[in-house]
């Protein structure tokens, strides 16, 4: 069958992937463990020159609006803390080996990731608003970045398929991971566990990648950032900010809205915020 044709080609196209770089394996196995100091971090981390450029950059950005700019990675660790210096480097580790313009065949690059930034803002201004603990606002950005990574396979190894898959989304008005299945056999949620499997992600990253499009399915205990990405990624595709293939995004039921506990009406309030946010959070991109 076509379909299971399709399926092993994805698979073939996820074991050939490069795997995560050693040192960041490294942070995440000991960000995992609650005794990890900045100084564990530092030891890990100043072993990889460019992991530690990395940081720095960001902490100087505009992401984060220090007004000292910031030399000592030990200091960085402290203030941007431990579990955001995870989310940071296994982000752009991740963004390392997705963001490839000569991959992307069906989707554009650029309104992709835009669509991806903002996702990722939105689902961290969520967190804020909810009053989530500043410590995890970042958990709820990069869950909301590399929520779509699924898409990355599926355009790249399968282009005159998603082609075909956002023509079908398009002319029947529906949501795209719901026309990747009629077309592909699989959507890019089902595709971004694999890579997640592949990787060794798990936690809250994991969930939203695969549970996004399905929330009242989820069950785990990361409900929170699944259900904000679902909204965040409704948001961006509804606002048409970047562009991930889905002109046609499924609408958000009301007890998503109440689980989560912002009112849908926020979300008319927060453009020009998002905008600027954006901007902020464009450095992401550029710290390969």
């Amino acid at each position: 069958m076509p379909g299971n044709a399709n399926i092993l080609r994805i698979k073939a196209y996820i074991v050939s992937m490069p795997s995560l770089p050693t040192t960041v394996a490294k942070v995440m196995e000991i960000c995992n463990n609650p005794k990890t100091s900045p100084t564990d971090l530092d030891k890990v981390i100043s072993l990889d020159p460019v992991l530690m450029g990395k940081v720095l950059k960001l902490i100087n950005s505009a992401y984060y609006g220090l007004q000292n700019q910031v030399t000592s990675l030990v200091r960085a660790i402290i203030m941007l803390g431990v579990n955001t210096v995870k989310n940071l480097a296994l982000s752009t580790a991740i963004l390392d080996k997705l963001v490839d313009k000569s991959g992307f065949r069906a989707l554009n690059m650029e309104g992709f990731w835009r669509h991806s930034l903002c996702v990722g803002v939105v689902a961290k201004m969520i967190a804020r608003k909810k009053g989530v603990a500043v410590q995890r606002l970042d958990e709820f950005f990069a869950a909301g970045l590399l929520h779509d990574i699924g898409k990355i396979p599926l355009n790249n190894a399968l282009a005159d398929e998603y082609v075909r898959a956002m023509a079908l989304a398009d002319h029947e008005r529906i949501p795209i991971h719901l026309a990747e299945k009629r077309s592909i056999d699989i959507d890019h949620a089902e595709t971004g566990s694999m890579i997640a499997d592949a990787w060794h992600l798990d936690g809250p990253i994991a969930d939203a990648i695969r549970f996004h499009h399905d929330v009242m399915q989820y069950e785990g205990k990361n409900a929170d950032i699944v259900l904000a990405v679902a909204v965040a990624d409704y948001y961006a595709s509804r606002e048409g900010i970047g562009f991930s293939g889905c002109l046609y995004p499924e609408k958000i039921a009301p007890e998503v809205f109440d689980r989560l506990g912002v009112p849908k009406a926020w979300l008319e309030e927060i453009d020009a915020a998002v905008t600027a946010e954006i901007e902020k959070a464009s450095i992401f991109l550029k710290i390969k």
